[in-house]
């Protein structure tokens, strides 16, 4: 029997789930239904070893500043930020609420070398277990009850960890970009986003502080047809938000 202290609440959204359950096996394709979040990749690596070299007070130039650490990347799909994070020195935990994403991600990290513990389920399952670096990518607007994801993300958080998450703004803008046009004409499948499921800046911050944490940088993420995606000073389109512990 199960008592009622060890039933564990998820934030998981089983139809949110599923959707991207069925991208699985074209994950690591690069012209195929998640070529987005592949073009995402560099700008998103750049950023994390910026803040991962502030926040350890690295000097930016070793190829593995994360030896030694612990990280979890919540919504880690297929594994394509888990990956970079492994080759950055990191003993790396994948979590996803898609099993056939986690299948996915350990078959590639297999065949290249990699040794990374992807289990999937939702934050809450974790329990008492605490990381020095918490990602969580594009994966807020997709799960239920924000709040309690953001207590879940503070509570993997260890006492001098790093947390950094990023998401889309709810914007004009993002509604144009990411709605109308990437969804409209098949850069990313219909159906991945819901525009009044995102959240500003400020409702997120706000989120963090009431979970015990501390944002120390907001960073935008723009589109450009002669740059592609890029680390913006504007958050109209998307944002990256760093926080550590309160």
């Amino acid at each position: 029997m199960t008592n009622a202290s060890d039933t564990i609440e998820s934030t998981i959204n089983a139809a949110e789930a599923a959707h991207f359950g069925k991208m699985a096996a074209d994950w690591w394709d690069p012209r195929g239904s998640s070529a987005m979040l592949h073009r995402l990749n560099p700008p998103r690596l750049a950023y994390i070893r910026e803040q991962v070299d502030l926040h350890w007070n690295a000097d930016g130039t070793g190829f593995t500043p994360l030896a030694g650490r612990t990280a979890l990347d919540v919504g880690c799909g297929a594994g394509l930020l888990a990956e970079p994070l492994a080759r950055l020195g990191a003993a790396v935990t994948g979590l996803d609420a898609a099993p056939e994403n986690i299948a996915v991600a350990e078959i590639h990290a297999a065949q290249g070398g990699l040794a990374i513990d992807y289990r999937a389920g939702s934050v809450e399952s974790l329990r008492d277990r605490r990381f020095d670096l918490v990602t969580c990518l594009e994966v807020i607007e997709h799960v239920e009850d924000p709040a309690r994801f953001v207590r879940g993300l503070a509570d993997a958080l260890a006492e001098d960890g790093l947390l950094i998450l990023s998401t889309p703004n709810r914007t004009p803008v993002s509604r144009l970009a990411m709605i109308t046009l990437a969804e409209g004409f098949g850069a990313i499948p219909r159906g991945t986003h819901d525009w009044n499921k995102f959240l500003t800046p400020d409702e997120l911050t706000a989120l963090f502080e009431d979970a015990g944490l501390r944002v120390r940088d907001v960073r935008g993420l723009a589109f450009t047809p002669s740059r592609g995606f890029a680390l913006s000073d504007s958050t109209a389109l998307d944002y990256f938000l760093t926080a550590t512990r309160a």
